[in-house]
């Protein structure tokens, strides 16, 4: 009977010291999220005394800060794992990690995993919809009538998608008694829309794979490696006062296009000439270590990302416990998932970390999306909602991802190893061959071509254009009579141009 009561204590203490440090966890998480949007977010123009678009700003802005929190834990919830798994393994019987065990992770799994679908399914169109309404017409204006018309609009949403689930399901035959749909419908449901991100980030991560090194290449400073950065300078120095003297020589004679035109040349010339001489005030160690090193990592951890994947592929052809389907309970804290141990581990959770990163830049270089890139201090509240949404999609897939293409063999836990495809061999191994042949088809392309452009411009062999002015924009100075301005035109950058552009820059 002792034994017992004392079970059922340790096991209520347990329960209750797991939700205290899931909750000061999650607080963290919602302070970074809540700092970060604030950094982006645009203050709304509200007038003064208008509590109402206050209020709705203040809500809309309260559940992109929770959305974001949560993509935070669904991207640190299998590198916490493996770092908890790998710490129990060194400290067995310390008294200062008994907090860290199972029961714990296998709770944030199941949390975050509702809360995603939460944010996913309700709380996302909600602030959308809400910061869009206005109120039923006829109905009396505030916060009550937006709320009105959100539900309305948000139920009238949600039983349009269920349909359009119902009828997807009896197409392809499967048939279930209503009753059963939380059993079945919904779960399926979930696991299209994991398919979904997997699928979304098998486009974007190949692609922000090969983008990080023009990333990077934009942060750092460049190594001056046969090509003369203080005669750049002075070319660039000449066109810009020639732009400005033929700015303000016939300024009452130009057309406002053409006014435009030169504007824009003379903010790119600008924006050029202070690149040029952040490579010049950089020390040696900036332009000759950081840059190749840094190049040097991310040419590495690709390798070994590609490596890991084809590595995978032939697992998957000759063991089937290489399948992500499932969770095998090996027991957590009693043995390393690594082959390599404690370093295996901790190169799974950078490999993790570099694919999410490689994932946003993909995303965000992508066409159509590349306009939902969130600006500093100016982006709206309707792409933030946007901006969240997408994050949520891509860290909620991530676990997915990593366990899929056999980048960790840490098992996915809760609802996230329940995904009906994860057991279809043949979309497994499909996946993890178009993830290589992608991933290495954009790097040889980009590779390339940034090798080829880099000599070009080195060998003084690619052209530098300094100032172009369309002919179309010249009609307006006809009024002039004979003068018309000639801008500079293109000069092929070598040394010895000088006089080439002392005469460009001499004007009318």
């Amino acid at each position: 009977m002792e034994e017992d009561e004392n079970m059922r204590e340790e096991l209520f203490y347990s329960y209750v010291r797991d939700c205290v440090i899931s909750f000061l966890l999650f607080t963290y998480l919602y302070i970074i999220s809540d700092f970060v949007i604030r950094q982006f977010r645009r203050k709304p123009d509200i007038v003064f005394g208008d509590d109402e678009d206050e209020t709705v700003d203040r809500i809309a802005l309260w559940l992109c800060t929770f959305t974001l929190a949560v993509s935070l834990a669904a991207v640190l919830l299998l590198p916490f794992s493996i770092a908890s798994n790998e710490v129990l393994l060194c400290f067995p019987c310390s008294y200062y990690m008994q907090w860290l065990n199972g029961s714990l992770v296998h709770g944030l799994w199941n949390v975050v995993f509702l809360s995603s679908n939460i944010s996913l399914v309700l709380l996302m169109p909600f602030a959308y919809l809400f910061i869009e309404s206005e109120g039923f017409s006829g109905s009396r204006k505030g916060i009550v009538g937006r709320l009105q018309e959100t539900a309305v609009v948000l139920g009238l949403l949600g039983l349009l998608l269920l349909g359009i689930f119902f009828v997807a399901f009896a197409l392809v035959n499967i048939a279930t008694p209503f009753h059963d749909s939380y059993d079945f419908y919904f779960p399926y449901i979930y696991s299209c829309i994991s398919l979904f991100g997997v699928l979304l980030l098998l486009l974007c991560t190949p692609l922000g794979l090969a983008k990080m090194f023009g990333v990077t290449g934009k942060l750092l400073v460049k190594p001056t490696l046969l090509e003369d950065v203080t005669e750049q300078i002075y070319c660039c120095r000449l066109d810009e006062a020639a732009t400005q003297r033929q700015q303000q020589g016939y300024a009452l004679c130009w057309t406002s296009p053409t006014k435009q035109v030169l504007l824009e040349h003379l903010v790119s010339i600008a924006s050029s000439r202070q690149k040029l001489e952040r490579r010049m005030r950089a020390s040696g160690w900036q332009r000759n270590l950081c840059f190749p090193l840094a190049m040097l990592l991310l040419l590495l951890f690709t390798g070994i990302l590609v490596l890991q994947v084809c590595v995978h592929i032939l697992h998957l052809m000759v063991d089937d416990a290489a399948m992500p389907k499932g969770s095998k309970d090996l027991g957590f804290g009693k043995v390393s998932l690594s082959a390599f141990g404690s370093y295996g581990a901790a190169l799974e959770v950078i490999l993790i970390f570099y694919l999410m990163l490689s994932s946003l830049v993909g995303f965000y270089s992508l066409p159509r999306f590349d306009s939902l890139r969130p600006r500093r201090q100016n982006t709206p509240m309707s792409k933030v909602i946007g901006n969240c949404v997408v994050l949520l999609v891509l860290s909620s897939a991530l676990p997915v991802l990593s366990r899929t293409l056999g980048i960790t063999n840490f098992d996915l836990l809760g609802s996230f190893g329940q995904f009906d495809w994860l057991g279809n061999f043949h979309i497994v191994l499909l996946y993890n061959v178009l993830f290589a042949g992608l991933s290495t088809l954009c790097l040889v392309r980009t590779f390339t071509a940034s090798v080829r452009r880099e000599l070009l411009r080195a060998l003084g062999l690619a052209r530098l254009t300094l100032a172009t002015v369309p002919a179309a924009s010249r009609k307006g100075s006809a009024l002039c009579g004979d003068r018309t301005p000639r801008g500079p035109a293109s000069f092929v950058h070598t040394p010895g141009v000088n006089s080439l552009l002392w005469r460009a820059a001499a004007g009318p």
